[in-house]
C-alpha cells in the first residue's frame, strides 16, 4: 500500500515514511474485554518456542515448550497457542495480552538478508560508512577487514541538502535536482531508503521536507529519517542505526504482520506486545515502525525476570547468565532496574540506541570441542546449533560439544531429556569424545570423560575471566553477587562457574528454560528519546536543561498516550550525558526529579557528575568545567502486575535416585538425584548432587548446600562462605 500525503505527515515523528500501519481487516479488537484473563509471554528461539501463561486471577503459571519453525517463525507460535488452548482450557477470547520477544531482526543483520538500502547524504559526506570512525578493527592486526557496509557505495547518494552546526539550513535541493535522485534510487533497484544528513540532529525539518519531496516521487518506497529516529550527535553512529532499522524492517514487518494474521485466524485478538531491547516493550504496530528498538529484544527481557527473582528473594547485586546452545550472555546489574548501557554492538556495528547491559562472555550447550593445530584442547566459538546439533541428539552431528560433556559425565540422564521427549545417545557421545581424547593424548579407561572433564574446564575458565574482567572494570567483587543462570544450559554450567570466578550464592529460577518468555511478561512498555546538543554546566545556562528536559518528557507523555491499552501508571526519567569539557566520552548522570533550579540546581548537577566520574575513574576535577552532550528520557508506561501465586511444594522431602557422574577430584561416584517438584521448601541438601526439572538440570558440587526457596527458587550456597 502506497501513502497518502497525510499518512506521510502521521509518519514524520518516529522516523519512517511509508505507507499506514494495516491490520488485518474485519476485526475489532476489543482490549478491555472483561472475560479476557490470561497473559502470554512467547520467547521464539532457534530450537524451541517457549511460552509462559499467566491467569490474571488465580496467579496460575503454564508452561509449554513448541518446536521452533525457523522458515516461519509465526507458525510455532500459532501452533504453540494452540496446544495451550486445547490443552488447559484456555478459550481463545480470555487472551488478554500477548508479549513476543524475537531475534529475526539481530539474526537478518548477522546474516546480511536485509533489505536493498539506498544512503542519501549531505554532499561531500558520501564515505561516511567506510571511514566510520577511522580505526582498525584489531589494532595489532594490520591484515584484519573491516565490516562492509550494509549499503554498498553506489547507492549512498549526495544532495545538497546541508545545515550548519547550529542546526540552521544552508542549501536544499532544487526540483531539478530532487527530480534526478529519485530516477538514480529508482533505477538503482532500491528496497527502502534512508535519509542521514550533516547536523540535523540539531533540527529535522530538512530531512523531512527531504523525505516529503522524495515520497510524493517515490510512493511505495519506506523513506527513514535519521533525525526523528534517534536525533544524537555523531553522524556515523545516527547515520548507522537509520540503516539498521530500513535495513530489517521489510523482514519484521512482514513477520509481525503474519503473527497477526495467525493469531486472529485462531480467534486470539489480544494486544500483541513486543519486547524492546531497553528491557521494555513495544505495542506490535510501533514495533513495526521502529522494528531497530528490538534487535535485543530476547536477552533484555531474561535480565528483567532475573531482577524481578532476585528482588524477591532480597538481592540487589546480581550476575545473569544467559546459557543457550550458541553463547552464553552476561550482564550485571546493582538495582531493581536492568542496568542499560549505550554502547554496545550488533556484530562488528555499533548501537548507540539504550540497551540492557548483555556482553557475550563464552560458550554455550551446542560450543564444539575441538583441538587446534598445535594441539591445544578449545572449546567455541563453532557451534552445532539446532541442526545439526550435539553428537548425543542423534541428528547429523559428528563433533562432540558441551552437552555431550555434560552427557558423559553423568549430568544429563539418557531417557529424561527434555522430559523424556528426547532420547540421548550415550554410545556416540562417547566415540565422539574418545577421539578427541586421543588427539590431545589421553589414553586408557575413562578417556571420554577425563577429556569432557577437561573441555568443562577450558569452557568455564573461559567464562569465569571474562566475567572477572567485567568486575575489575567496575570496581566490583564477585564474592558481593549473586548468580542467576538461565537458558537450557545455565543452571548445569552455573555451580562450575560461581567456584571459578569465587562467587558464593547461585540463584536457580523455577524455570530457567523459560526465562526470556516469563521476563517477557513483566516488561512494562518503554520507549527513549533524545535530544544532542552542547552547552557548558553555568548558572546563565543551566535554565536551557529544563527547557530542554520538558521537550523530551512532552514527547514522551504523547507517545504513552498512543500506547496506554493497559497501563496503569506512567513514569518519565530523564538523565544527562556529561564530560568534562575536552574529554571524547560522555557519563549518563540519572537527572534529579523534579529538577532543581537556580544555582542549587547547578550544584546538584555538578555533584552527581563528579561522584559518577570518582566511582569509574578514581578521581574527580572540580576546577575543570563541566559540559553538556545529550539530555535523555524513558517514557514507561506500568503495566499490571502479575499476580503473585504460592508454588508447589512438597510437604515432605521426597527420596532421591541415585546416579552415576564423574567428578574431576574423585572419579567415579553415586550421588542422588531429586525431581525438582518433589522438593519440600525450606530443605537444606548437601551437594554433590543433581535436580532435574523438564527444562534443565540443575548441578550441585562437593563443598555446597541446596535449598528451596518458598517462593520456588532454588539458594545454593557456598559452605564456607556460610
Amino acid at each position: 500500500m502506497c501513502p497518502t500525503s497525510s499518512s506521510i505527515e502521521s509518519s514524520l515523528a518516529n522516523g519512517l515514511l511509508t505507507g499506514p500501519v494495516p491490520s488485518p481487516s474485519g476485526h475489532e479488537i476489543n482490549t478491555r474485554a472483561a472475560e479476557r484473563h490470561y497473559r502470554v509471554g512467547v520467547d521464539v528461539g532457534g530450537t524451541f518456542t517457549d511460552f509462559v501463561v499467566s491467569h490474571g486471577g488465580s496467579g496460575r503459571t503454564i508452561h509449554h515448550k513448541e518446536p521452533s519453525t525457523s522458515t516461519d517463525p509465526s507458525l510455532a507460535v500459532e501452533r504453540g497457542l494452540l496446544t495451550l488452548i486445547s490443552e488447559h482450557g484456555i478459550q481463545p477470547a480470555e487472551i488478554e495480552v500477548i508479549v513476543h520477544g524475537t531475534t529475526i531482526g539481530l539474526n537478518t543483520i548477522i546474516q546480511r538478508k536485509g533489505a536493498r538500502l539506498s544512503l542519501i547524504v549531505s554532499r561531500g559526506n558520501r564515505d561516511i560508512l567506510e571511514i566510520a570512525r577511522g580505526r582498525m578493527p584489531e589494532p595489532y592486526n594490520m591484515f584484519a577487514k573491516k565490516e562492509e557496509p550494509l549499503v554498498s557505495r553506489d547507492r549512498v547518494f549526495e544532495c545538497s541538502a546541508r545545515l550548519d552546526s547550529d542546526g540552521h539550513l544552508l542549501t536544499f535541493p532544487s526540483k531539478d535536482e530532487l527530480d534526478v535522485l529519485a530516477a538514480r534510487i529508482e533505477s538503482s533497484l532500491t528496497e527502502a531508503v534512508t535519509i542521514s544528513l550533516l547536523n540535523s540532529y540539531m533540527d529535522p525539518e530538512a530531512e523531512r521536507q527531504l523525505g516529503r519531496e522524495l515520497a510524493n516521487r517515490l510512493p511505495c518506497l519506506p523513506i527513514t529519517l535519521s533525525s526523528t529516529l534517534w536525533p544524537e550527535i555523531r553522524e556515523y553512529e545516527r547515520s548507522l542505526i537509520s540503516i539498521l532499522n530500513a535495513y530489517i524492517h521489510p523482514l519484521m514487518d512482514d513477520y509481525l504482520l503474519k503473527l497477526e494474521e495467525r493469531l486472529i485466524g485462531i480467534g486470539v485478538t489480544a494486544s500483541i506486545f513486543v519486547t524492546a531491547s531497553n528491557g521494555g516493550s513495544l505495542s506490535i504496530e510501533r514495533a513495526r515502525e521502529r522494528p531497530v528498538d528490538t534487535i535485543l529484544s530476547g536477552p533484555a527481557s531474561g535480565v528483567r525476570a532475573a531482577t524481578h527473582i532476585a528482588s524477591k528473594a532480597g538481592f540487589k547485586a546480581i550476575i545473569t547468565i544467559d546459557m543457550g546452545g550458541t553463547s552464553s550472555d552476561m550482564s550485571i546489574t546493582e538495582s531493581d532496574e536492568p542496568e542499560t548501557t549505550t554502547l554496545t554492538h550488533v556484530g562488528d556495528y555499533p548501537l548507540v540506541l539504550p540497551v540492557v547491559n548483555v556482553s557475550a562472555i563464552g560458550s554455550g550447550g551446542g560450543s564444539i570441542v575441538w583441538v587446534d593445530p598445535q594441539g591445544v584442547l578449545k572449546v567455541g566459538p563453532r557451534s552445532a546449533g539446532a541442526i545439526p546439533g550435539p553428537v548425543c541428539y542423534a541428528t547429523g552431528g559428528t563433533e562432540p560439544t558441551i552437552t555431550d560433556c555434560y552427557l558423559a559425565l553423568g549430568y544429563l540422564q539418557v531417557d529424561r531429556f527434555a522430559a523424556g521427549s528426547m532420547r540421548l545417545d550415550i554410545d556416540a557421545c562417547l566415540h565422539a569424545l574418545e577421539a578427541v581424547a586421543t588427539q590431545v593424548g589421553i589414553t586408557g579407561p575413562d578417556r571420554a570423560q577425563r577429556l569432557a572433564a577437561s573441555a568443562l574446564q577450558v569452557a568455564t575458565a573461559k567464562m569465569a575471566t571474562e566475567m572477572i574482567k567485567v568486575l575489575a572494570k567496575r570496581g566490583s567483587d564477585p564474592r558481593d553477587f549473586v548468580l542467576i543462570p538461565f537458558g537450557g544450559a545455565g543452571p548445569t554450567q552455573a555451580n562450575l562457574l560461581a567456584e571459578e570466578a569465587q562467587l558464593n550464592t547461585i540463584l536457580i529460577p523455577s524455570a530457567p528454560g523459560l526465562f526470556c518468555a516469563f521476563g517477557a511478561l513483566l516488561c512494562d512498555i518503554r520507549r527513549d528519546f533524545v535530544h544532542s546538543f552542547k552547552f557548558q554546566l553555568t548558572e546563565s545556562s543551566y535554565s536551557r536543561l529544563a527547557v530542554e528536559l520538558a521537550g523530551l518528557q512532552l514527547l514522551g507523555d504523547q507517545w504513552l498516550d498512543s500506547e496506554a491499552v493497559h497501563i496503569v501508571g506512567r513514569t518519565l526519567r530523564g538523565t544527562a550525558d556529561m564530560r568534562y569539557l575536552g574529554q571524547s566520552y560522555e557519563l549518563n548522570i540519572d537527572l534529579p526529579d523534579p529538577l532543581p533550579s537556580g544555582e542549587e540546581g547547578v550544584r546538584q548537577i555538578a555533584a552527581l557528575f563528579h561522584d559518577k566520574h570518582r566511582k569509574i575513574y578514581g578521581f574527580a576535577d572540580d576546577r575543570t568545567r563541566i559540559e553538556f552532550h545529550s539530555i535523555r528520557v524513558s517514557a514507561i508506561g506500568v503495566m499490571p502486575k502479575l499476580t503473585s501465586h504460592a508454588t508447589e511444594a512438597s510437604v515432605a522431602l521426597i527420596p532421591p535416585a541415585r546416579r552415576r557422574i564423574w567428578l574431576e577430584e574423585t572419579g567415579w561416584c553415586d550421588i542422588p538425584v531429586y525431581q525438582r517438584s518433589g522438593m519440600a521448601e525450606n530443605s537444606v541438601i548437601a551437594g554433590p548432587v543433581i535436580i532435574e526439572q523438564s527444562d534443565t538440570t540443575t548441578v550441585v558440587l562437593s563443598g555446597w548446600t541446596l535449598r528451596k526457596n518458598s517462593n520456588g527458587s532454588l539458594l545454593i550456597e557456598k559452605k564456607s562462605a556460610r
